[in-house]
């Protein structure tokens, strides 16, 4: 009888607890719940898509045969939007510069990863993920009191000419050669101030790529997207590159480094997301 009375007790305080921990489960997903979270992107710079550039260290050999390293690497990113299973958009502070611009600094990369940290994110499932590579002519426009801790971020970091200039998007320096990289090289891509005023290019370029995995943004999941930068596309992307004496150092939007913009803007992939 003992038995009995205990194993009706413990059968009724197991289907009290699996009702109550089916009601917390139902509460965690309640499609009810608002409340914004947060997204991680984790960007990895490598050639041919193994990452963890060593800055005046790892050589790579181009489709010329031109071996080259960096002993500089960053680029600005910016205007990142995330895009939902339905196609709509949430655009993280669009065309602005303060509080949603980055710089992408291989010098500061933590086991050869740079995080990148979103707030106010609304709570969605996300199938695609755009961004910028450097500032948009709308931002810049605005004038620099309305980007000026961004402005002051990439002075700092040597991301920036004069303010009539403008932002540098991607800096690249190393050294080149045949047998061994022996010779500096500088490109500096970016925009000449007023691209439409002064009928110069306009380098800034938006970059769309679709998530292998579902990116699930709750208030208790803070999804992880890693990307991959392949730097190899420097010199043999579309358009395959050879560093000279005529283009070895240079800054702006000239048509080597439109065509290096070009390049580098199909470096990029999603290796993974994680949800957790």
């Amino acid at each position: 009888m003992k038995i009995s009375q205990f194993l009706s007790l413990f059968f009724i305080a197991f289907t009290v607890f699996s009702f109550t921990a089916c009601e917390s489960s139902r509460d965690d997903e309640n499609p009810q719940d608002t409340t914004p979270g947060k997204l991680q992107i984790k960007f990895e710079n490598g050639f041919n898509n193994v990452g963890d550039i060593v800055l005046n260290q790892t050589v790579q050999t181009s489709a010329n045969g031109q071996k080259h390293n960096f002993s500089a690497l960053k680029y600005v990113i910016s205007n990142i939007a995330l895009i939902d299973e339905n196609g709509n958009e949430f655009k993280y502070n669009e065309n602005n510069p303060d509080k949603g611009a980055f710089i992408v600094d291989q010098a500061d990369a933590v086991a050869g990863i740079v995080y990148l940290n979103l707030d106010g994110v609304p709570k969605n499932n996300y199938k695609k993920i755009r961004f910028g590579l450097g500032v948009s002519q709308k931002a810049y426009l605005l004038g620099q009191d309305g980007q000026a801790e961004f402005w002051t971020k990439a002075k700092q970091k040597g991301m920036s000419w004069s303010w009539a200039a403008g932002y540098v998007f991607v800096k690249l320096e190393g050294k080149y050669g045949t047998d061994s990289p022996s010779k500096e090289f500088m490109n500096h891509t970016g925009n000449m101030g007023n691209t439409a005023a002064n009928n110069t290019p306009d380098l800034y370029r938006e970059i769309t790529l679709n998530l292998p995995t579902t990116a699930r943004v709750t208030t208790k999941i803070r999804p992880s997207v890693h990307i991959l930068a392949d730097l190899n596309q420097f010199l043999s992307g579309d358009r395959t590159l050879t560093l000279t004496t005529a283009n070895d150092m240079l800054m702006g939007s000239n048509q080597h480094l439109v065509d290096v913009t070009n390049n580098l803007t199909k470096m990029f992939k999603v290796d993974h997301v994680h949800n957790d």
